[in-house]
């Protein structure tokens, strides 16, 4: 079984960003893409705060263009997703279906996955008025009407910071209180441009190729009301995608848990970048900034090992 010096599992901007770096260090990375290669990215339309592009990029577009730059420095990417990985002893076994590879280090960079209300409605017009991330669409939904779906701190947040380019911003909560912090709600609820709906959920997300509204169910009386809006965003938290490595590292609240500055996880050896570490940022640029210190913590360790 041949030994790879660095296996790469992920390929959004931490897992691109990793496979660039140690492709340059001369590593020869082996990426294994996943199912949804690109991450989260890949359901983004424009991306306006990537630095280097002023005019902005489509999400695929920039994924397309890290896995290029990737690819131009000889990393081997595969479009196959991992299934099981062994991290109990070196070189550390990693399987994809009948498939199997060895690797002295690991970058995990498996990212995370927003969590969906699980509308058809929601799906349709992801992209084209409902977003999961109001720092990364809030701007183009300026002098709009716009929901968030949610009560927790992340839920909030987004409501005001939506107030900068939103008329009003109403924010939808399934209970009668939030369960956001109290500097949170009592932000939210003194500010002059967030309504507030309770006890009620999202039945269906109106709107023909672009968002035109929400209908609501309020969950004590049953009825129904249609509420207009430029965009709906949901924010009822995400998972990470760390099924794969329980019990195989450290684990906290799912998130994979670094020994801050470096990514380096609780087996020597492997590391873990972007998302599926950060429950705080969740941005491309920092998922890159961390891909890239993964690499090195990966370079370095190997070259203390005499690799």
């Amino acid at each position: 079984m041949e030994e790879r010096d660095i296996i790469i599992l992920g390929s959004g901007p931490a897992g691109l960003t990793a496979a660039l770096y140690a492709a340059r260090a001369d590593l020869k990375p082996l990426v294994l893409k996943g199912i949804d290669a690109g991450g989260q990215l890949m359901l983004t339309t424009e991306v306006e705060n990537f630095p280097g592009f002023p005019d902005a990029v489509l999400g695929p577009e920039l994924m397309e263009k890290m896995e290029k730059q990737a690819a131009r420095f000889d990393a081997e990417l595969l479009h196959q997703e991992a299934t099981r990985v062994d991290f109990s002893s070196r070189p550390f076994g990693v399987w994809a279906g009948d498939q199997e590879w060895r690797a002295r280090t690991a970058v995990i960079a498996t990212g995370a996955t927003a969590k969906m209300l699980g509308l058809e409605s929601e799906r349709r017009l992801l992209g084209h008025g409902v977003s999961t991330c109001a720092t990364c669409d809030g701007f183009f939904f300026r002098g709009m009407e716009l929901l968030v779906i949610g009560g927790g701190d992340s839920a909030l947040e987004e409501a005001l910071f939506l107030t900068r380019f939103a008329t009003k911003v109403t924010i939808i909560h399934r209970r009668d209180q939030f369960r956001a912090s109290k500097i949170m709600r009592d932000r939210a609820v003194a500010h002059e441009m967030i309504g507030i709906i309770w006890d009620s959920v999202v039945d269906e997300v109106l709107g023909d190729g672009q968002v035109a509204g929400a209908r609501l169910r309020n969950l004590k009386t049953g009825g129904l009301t249609d509420v207009p809006a430029g965009g709906v965003f949901v924010a009822i938290g995400h998972t990470p995608n760390t099924g794969l490595f329980e019990g195989q590292v450290e684990l906290e609240g799912g998130y994979i848990v670094v020994q801050e500055p470096t990514t380096r996880t609780s087996v020597e050896g492997v590391f873990a970048a972007g998302d599926v570490v950060d429950f705080n940022y969740r941005q491309a640029i920092t998922a890159a900034g961390m891909g890239c210190r993964a690499a090195m913590d990966a370079e370095r360790f190997l070259e203390a090992e005499g690799h």
